[in-house]
């Protein structure tokens, strides 16, 4: 997995992170520097960690499923990208997220928004080394920090009209992923 495709991974799990930056700066009087940055900063670090945990918790069974680690990562990544998708086409509108920015408020929306990173993480364990895994968990949470902080801004600004498209988007940029994983493994592409 390249750099490029771990940038274009990170994007791809900050979506569901952006929308609910979105919803945040929408709730917000004013947005301010901070406001961006306490949002980007939980979403970011929750973002890193929880792919951290997947690979730890992956690496502990990759030498019984090498066989078949690509088809995981696929289906893994093509779930994930489904629902997301799935979210993006809902006429639900989501519950108030209000403009609160307290610890309990900020800690429930990080985990809920990177569980998704977590199962990608899970995929990494059987794909990538560890040195490899942490430069990729540094590049989601970098990417997902900056993507939040600027969501914020854009809710406050522009409200709601960008969430279904950021998600939609995330979506198919973690099923492209996960198709490619899967062709390299079955060995239709080499790179």
């Amino acid at each position: 997995m390249s750099c490029f495709e771990i940038v274009l991974l990170g994007i791809g799990l900050s979506m569901d992170a952006f929308a609910v930056a979105v919803c945040k700066g929408l709730a917000m009087k004013k947005a301010t520097l901070a406001h961006s940055a306490i949002v980007g900063g939980w979403f970011g670090f929750f973002q890193g960690f929880m792919p951290f945990l997947g690979y730890l918790l992956a690496f502990s069974f990759s030498k019984y499923i090498n066989a078949f680690d690509h088809w995981i990562a696929f289906i893994l990544l093509c779930v994930i990208g489904v629902n997301m998708i799935k979210e993006s086409c809902s006429c639900e509108e989501s519950e108030s997220l209000g403009d609160s920015l307290a610890f309990k408020v900020m800690l429930l929306m990080a985990i809920a928004t990177s569980i998704d990173s977590l199962a990608v993480g899970v995929s990494f364990g059987f794909m990538i080394s560890f040195g490899k895994m942490l430069v990729a968990v540094l590049i989601i949470a970098f990417t997902t920090f900056i993507i939040s902080a600027i969501g914020v801004k854009i809710g406050n600004i522009f409200g709601t009209k960008f969430k279904s498209k950021a998600e939609l988007a995330g979506g198919v940029i973690l099923i492209l992923i996960g198709l490619k994983i899967l062709l390299e493994g079955i060995g239709v592409l080499a790179f």
